[in-house]
């Protein structure tokens, strides 16, 4: 800023109203209508100049290159994303580029997602560069995550990945006794599981309690969600589920199989983890859909088949398999 009023006095001295003139250019509003963001490539001042006028920032790029040279010992023009204030003067510009902190982005990751989604949902995120590598299923802790225009993929997966391995490390050392979970890597399978049978917080904890009842006495899972994993390949299936599906021979399946499955159907969210790891002390063994986005839960098989029957009664598809419904015997 010295410098630049140094040069607007030798201006004033050799010019007359020269100097005043260019000090009220440098100060008065410019013709950017409203805050904007702007994304500054690499480049000289130059350019920088061109992507300003363009974006409607400022009206004379020309003015622009001389202000910064002028006050260039205040620091180097920076790219990236920033914000503009509405009119903006010449030496507003200029601040924001050497003084503003870059446009912070966001970038949330639902609960419940699988691999293949939360990688194609960090390659649509805009402004970022390269690919998402390989990314093993239920690695990411579902959150909203912060990046900058210019941040590299890669390096937000393993932030994600990074905050899954923490906030399932510290639930872990708070679990409660007892659990039929031998390591965190179950514990986050079963979360998984958890996770996609409800999308009710107030159901997290009894559900967990009525998979660690069924894992505690032997019995199969019987979760419709690690089927459809299996029919989908790891993908997500487009369709209801078939009776060929509970059927089928696959280590996802637990119709089929006993105990937890082999890896994470998804990313559970740090309150399924929670449920897990504190489940809801209940004798219920079963539940079924109650046609409202809720449960009804059950004792014994018996009261699970009335209450099976009657969500059947309510969809009118005495043939299809209810969503989330463990230990259904086969119609």
């Amino acid at each position: 800023m010295r410098f630049f009023l140094l040069s607007l006095l030798v201006l004033a001295l050799l010019g007359g109203g020269a100097g005043w003139w260019a000090w009220n250019r440098y100060q008065a509003p410019g013709p950017l209508a409203d805050d904007r963001a702007i994304v500054i490539p690499p480049g000289g001042t130059q350019a920088i100049a061109d992507t300003l006028r363009d974006a409607g920032a400022i009206g004379d790029e020309r003015g622009f290159a001389l202000a910064a040279w002028a006050t260039r010992q205040e620091g180097p023009l920076r790219a990236g994303e920033y914000l503009f204030p509405a009119h903006g003067s010449l030496r507003e510009m200029l601040q924001v580029l050497r003084e503003a902190r870059p446009v912070q982005r966001r970038l949330t990751i639902p609960e419940g997602l699988n691999a293949s989604q939360i990688a194609s949902m960090i390659n649509a995120a805009e402004g970022m560069t390269g690919d998402v590598p390989a990314l093993e299923e239920g690695a990411v802790l579902p959150d909203t995550y912060a990046y900058q225009w210019g941040d590299n993929r890669a390096g937000l997966l393993r932030r994600a990945e990074r905050a899954m391995r923490q906030a399932l490390a510290e639930a872990w050392e708070k679990r409660a006794p007892d659990l039929p979970l031998a390591t965190p890597r179950e514990a986050l399978i079963l979360a998984s599981i958890v996770e996609r049978e409800t999308g009710k917080a107030e159901e997290r904890a009894k559900v967990a309690g009525v998979f660690i009842n069924r894992l505690r006495r032997g019995m199969p899972l019987q979760s419709d969600p690690t089927v459809a994993y299996a029919a989908a390949d790891g993908g997500v299936l487009d369709r209801g589920l078939t009776r060929a599906d509970l059927e089928r021979d696959h280590p996802f399946n637990t119709y089929r199989n006993r105990g937890l499955t082999p890896a994470p159907i998804a990313s559970p969210g740090l309150a399924s983890i929670q449920a897990v790891l504190h489940p809801e002390d209940t004798d219920a063994l079963y539940f079924v859909a109650d046609g409202t986005g809720g449960h009804v839960f059950a004792r014994s098989l018996e009261e699970h088949n009335r209450n099976v029957a009657r969500w059947r009664a309510l969809t009118r598809t005495p043939s299809a398999s209810p969503a989330a419904v463990p230990g259904t015997t086969a119609p």
